[in-house]
């Protein structure tokens, strides 16, 4: 199926999901070390129990120093509820050390990240285990509006069915590709759009492609509900 992530097909796209979804930008001014460690939590899981392990954290806990220095197993029961709690804990505090020890400030921060290149700041957290592209993109283009791309499951889903990236693009390729292609301004946008559609249209199984006005960019209407494919013969790089 031919690739068309051209910008004009990309503003098209995200016109039409603003009239579908309304506005969803979303930028977070705050505290970023709490962005930072919220989107660790919601690595592969439902937003409801991210928010309960986000408000168990932050309860149980005083600071980030505490966070950083109780158990894992301490931890891992305050966090429960986001899944894989022993391995969250764990890139938790590998994520504390990390920005505490950046620097000669001893101090918990992700303020140094605004300082640096986009590209470098997006290094810089990946060299942490555990961090990958989503969850270094999400901190830096909704605390800082840095111009990356964050490309979670929806996204990624949805860029396959709509051609703007190949059915074979690793997630992170699809980072690379997205990011390139989805103009500075609108990627918060676009990312915001995307999920939403995700969630409520373009599913994972059965998408509900006939609802809504974006259908006219999506391989798999074109393909099974229009065409000659049967949902097994659609490349299956798609359902994930």
């Amino acid at each position: 199926m031919e690739i068309d992530n051209s910008e004009e097909r990309i503003r098209n796209i995200h016109q039409d999901l603003l009239d579908v979804y309304g506005e969803q930008n979303w930028h977070d001014n705050d505290d970023g070390v709490r962005q930072l460690l919220i989107t660790i939590l919601s690595q592969n899981v439902a937003d409801t129990n991210t928010a309960r392990a986000a408000e168990n954290l932050f309860n149980d806990f005083k600071d980030y120093k505490e966070i950083e220095e109780t158990s894992i197993e301490k931890l891992a029961e305050s966090i429960n509820p986001a899944g894989l709690p022993e391995t969250k804990a764990k890139r938790i505090q590998r994520t504390l050390k990390a920005l505490r020890e950046h620097g000669d400030s001893e101090d918990y921060s992700v303020d140094f990240l605004g300082e640096m290149e986009d590209s470098d700041a997006q290094a810089w957290l990946e060299e942490i285990k555990g961090i990958g592209p989503k969850t270094a993109s999400v901190l830096l283009n909704f605390h800082f509006d840095a111009n990356v791309m964050p490309v979670d499951t929806h996204v990624e889903r949805i860029a396959k069915r709509f051609r703007l990236i190949p059915f074979s693009s690793s997630n992170g390729k699809a980072h690379e590709l997205l990011n390139e292609a989805v103009p500075h301004e609108i990627k918060n946008s676009f990312h915001m759009l995307m999920i939403e559609h995700g969630k409520n249209n373009c599913t994972a199984r059965n998408p509900t492609c006939e609802n809504t006005k974006l259908k006219k960019y999506c391989s798999y209407y074109e393909k099974v509900i229009e065409g000659d494919l049967t949902p097994e013969e659609y490349p299956p790089e798609a359902w994930e």
